[in-house]
């Protein structure tokens, strides 16, 4: 069915200065200047489906907001959701409720690996990944992705290298965030021979599984896993209906006793996922927001090709990675032959321009950067304006 672009304007521009924004009041403190374009943090500047706000807008009519439930609707939204988007059957009993996913992975390599197991990491790759097992004093098991033709690939010969050496906990980003892949059945299916051959757990950070372009299709891994694999899924609306400030998030374990086991971890620090706001928006979202998301796409996919395009005629020097899911793009900025120091001051001093810094996802990321594609297009490029700007100043500089 056609997506009708008209009933959702995502060219709107809407100021979030002064809204305690961390992607725009937070620029002094991140760029160590207030005057860039914030392309960063991986929330939108569009905003919340309708039904979102008018929900949070009709629970903050009544005048009391204490200590709140999770009602059927709130798992059953989400059960439905995935049905519908996925094709995946997930039992209620499943569903554990979670304050964020990023505390979940943290909870995971505390609760599921002692000091001398390694949790192997495909980096380079969102930076929790890596410093939620540092911080636990866990070895990080390094499985670098490959590129070849612009295409990121798994080395799972490695993988499998180093699933020998004492690892138990695998962290899988699928879609993959900074490089944008959405992995194959094929690859997938690949990792489990695996997980399987080594009794691996899996934790699969799925948070952006909502958002993949029209010619992909998320697999969740946890519907190509066997009775006996170990798979915990992360998801949550945050990412799909930018709604990342609520905080809350669901982990999907089949398995009882890690069920629990997660479940322990946040229980022994008395913390609660839930308060009256999130929850509310979590069900209008999954109930009510999929033609918002439909259209998302389709704008961010037309964006995504006009930055494919920009850089092509007018930016040679940077090759973006086209993504096959996610609002982010990875950014190939290794022709401009700088250090990862200097081209994080290049793009805000020269620039005015605020990305991630690739080298921040560790390995593999060095002279890269990311940027976020989820705001009206005309910022976004505008801002690849700038940077063609200053990139042309280094010629006469």
């Amino acid at each position: 069915m056609p997506i009708d672009l008209e009933h959702f304007d995502f060219d709107q521009i809407i100021p979030r200065t002064a809204t305690a924004s961390e992607k725009w009041d937070g620029r002094l403190a991140k760029f160590g200047s207030a005057d860039v374009a914030p392309l960063w943090v991986a929330d939108m500047d569009f905003a919340v489906p309708t039904a979102v706000s008018d929900a949070l807008l009709a629970r903050a009519r009544h005048p009391i907001y204490g200590y709140t439930l999770a009602e059927d609707g709130v798992y059953d939204s989400l059960i439905t959701w995935l049905y519908q988007q996925h094709g995946w059957h997930v039992k209620r009993e499943w569903i554990v409720l979670m304050p964020g996913v990023v505390p979940s992975i943290y909870a995971a390599v505390q609760a599921l690996t002692l000091p001398t197991q390694g949790v192997i990491v495909q980096p380079p790759v969102y930076p929790p990944f890596v410093s939620a097992v540092t911080t636990h004093q866990r070895t990080v098991f390094a499985n670098p992705l490959v590129l070849e033709n612009g295409h990121y690939k798994m080395d799972l010969a490695q993988l499998e290298t180093i699933a020998q050496q004492g690892a138990k906990l695998l962290l899988l980003c699928s879609p993959h965030n900074p490089v944008g892949r959405v992995w194959l059945r094929d690859e997938l299916a690949g990792v489990l021979d695996i997980v399987r051959r080594y009794q691996l757990i899996v934790f699969s950070d799925e948070i952006h599984a909502d958002l993949i372009y029209p010619q992909f299709k998320h697999i969740p891994l946890a519907t190509l896993a066997d009775a006996g694999d170990t798979v915990i899924t992360a998801v949550a609306p945050s990412k799909t209906f930018n709604l990342a400030g609520l905080g809350l998030s669901a982990l999907i374990i089949p398995n009882a006793h890690i069920r629990q086991q997660m479940a322990d971890a946040f229980a022994q620090l008395h913390i609660t996922a839930l308060n009256p706001f999130s929850l509310t928006a979590w069900t209008a979202a999954y109930q009510h927001g999929g033609a918002w998301r439909d259209a998302l796409m389709v704008y961010v996919a037309d964006t995504c090709d006009a930055v494919m395009a920009y850089c092509a005629q007018h930016l040679p020097v940077i090759r973006p990675i086209k993504p096959e899911g996610t609002y982010l793009m990875w950014l190939d900025c290794r022709a401009l032959a700088m250090s990862d120091t200097a081209l994080q001051d290049f793009f805000i001093r020269q620039c005015g321009v605020g990305l991630n810094a690739g080298v921040s996802f560790g390995q593999g990321g060095s002279g890269y950067m990311r940027i976020n594609l989820a705001s009206p297009r005309a910022q976004v490029m505008a801002a690849l304006a700038q940077v063609r700007l200053g990139w042309l100043s280094l010629d006469h500089a």
